[in-house]
């Protein structure tokens, strides 16, 4: 489970009697007074009237048209500014935000497992699978609906079963109001907390009709190239797959079993133009570390992840290397960071790890100010799961987003694929 905070953030803190009370009204006030009264009151019940009052706007209604009132009247920028009582520049900021809280409050929640079969099977050093199985949440607002998606991992001591258990556990919370901020405050493992962090941007960016990218104060997104990875076998079997996929211009190996410098050498020989990369799973040993590594660097490897097992690295410290040595089973979120340093060149950064796009991002920020470099990677699942991942592609040193392009067939809308170039997602899918 993902390490938990206390902070809490109550969704409708803003609408308060005490926050009312050291705020002056907005401009429409009469419209927050109602939403003070329907906010307190359950879903769905009817709205009272006063005497002499006819038929009011729902309250849902009153504040779409007060924050795109508020939206209009900011200047373009690109990022998405916050107010705080020390930054006032924006007229209604604080508003917009309370808005926000407001309608998770009538969010209608969902969560269910999906499979999606492999082209074949994906094999790594802990085994094989011949399907991808993930969790999708969904959230609306009676409008609008986002949606995220996150793969369990059992490396992680996760299951599906347990994720979606955390996440119905958590329904209520959920639909009583939950912000981003609040999700660590959450007993949730790392993968629904992925899947609901991203749902919850998706929701914003649809109802704010703004991108993601912009909302996260990210650069317009372009397209990318991906690593395209081969599945562990034979040396022939994969010097054989390297070859049907030689105009890819960066492939990845997984290794991590016996036979491992066969392998290599044998790849090498079939693509002696392609960039290589290689993902020992946490298979090689202090022992053969060495060798490795030296090899790695006479066949032109650029980076080798997770060579040593996470609770062994300490091997990786100050260890002289002519290759990238890059964390990903040691690396998780931002408090995992300290750790890697002196092991580690670069650092792989999942959302399924990392617990979402919202700490995904300040772990990519973390990680370039201590100069690491960086991989934004994902485990097997469809486009729904790299759109969200794709926004960290700014960031990276080496982007290694081809799950999709290891599934039999994916979701619709998917995000396109030309070769290993890497489109932008599209809005009807995510963000």
């Amino acid at each position: 489970m993902c390490p938990r905070n206390n902070s809490r953030g109550v969704l409708g803190d803003a609408f308060s009697s005490t926050n009312l009370a050291q705020k002056s009204p907005p401009p429409c006030g009469r419209a927050i007074a109602y939403g003070q009264r329907d906010l307190i009151r359950p879903v769905g019940a009817p709205s009272p009237r006063r005497r002499g009052e006819g038929t009011k706007p729902n309250i849902s209604s009153l504040l779409h048209a007060f924050v795109e009132k508020v939206d209009r009247a900011q200047p373009e920028t690109d990022e998405v500014p916050l107010a705080t009582s020390d930054n006032p520049a924006f007229v209604g900021s604080a508003y917009t935000q309370s808005f926000h809280k407001a309608v998770a409050l009538m969010l209608r929640f969902e969560c269910h497992t999906e499979s999606w079969p492999i082209a074949g099977t994906f094999t790594i050093a802990r085994g094989s699978k011949t399907a991808a199985q993930v969790v999708v949440v969904k959230l609306s607002d009676g409008t609008h609906q986002g949606q995220g998606e996150a793969v369990p991992y059992a490396r992680y001591h996760e299951t599906v079963e347990a994720t979606l258990a955390a996440l119905e556990n958590a329904k209520a919370e959920i639909e009583n109001g939950i912000g981003r901020s609040a999700i660590a405050g959450l007993a949730l493992p790392c993968a629904a907390r992925n899947a609901l962090d991203c749902a919850l941007w998706d929701l914003e960016a649809k109802q704010r009709n703004l991108p993601a990218w912009h909302l996260a104060g990210l650069p317009l997104p372009a397209p990318v190239t991906t690593a395209y990875t081969l599945s562990l076998d034979t040396p022939e079997n994969m010097a054989r797959a390297a070859s049907a996929a030689a105009n890819r211009p960066l492939l990845k190996l997984k290794l991590g079993r016996d036979g491992d410098a066969e392998r290599l050498v044998a790849v090498r020989r079939a693509v002696p133009d392609a960039r290589l990369i290689v993902d020992a799973n946490e298979g090689w040993t202090p022992e053969n570390l060495k060798d490795m590594l030296h090899l790695c660097k006479s066949v032109d490897v650029e980076l080798v992840e997770q060579p040593l097992p996470a609770a062994d690295d300490e091997a990786l410290r100050d260890l002289a290397r002519d290759v990238l040595i890059c964390a990903d089973e040691s690396a998780h979120g931002l408090d995992s960071l300290s750790y890697l340093q002196g092991k580690y060149d670069a650092i792989n950064i999942k959302l399924d790890k990392t617990g979402g796009l919202t700490p995904a991002l300040a772990l990519a920020k973390a990680a370039k100010a201590a100069n690491l470099k960086i991989m934004v990677g994902c485990m097997l699942a469809t486009s729904l799961a790299m759109a969200p991942a794709f926004l960290l592609a700014s960031f990276a040193d080496y982007v290694d987003l081809d799950g999709p392009l290891l599934l039999l067939r994916d979701r619709e809308p998917a995000i396109q694929y030309q070769g290993s170039l890497m489109q932008p997602p599209p809005p009807a899918l995510w963000g």
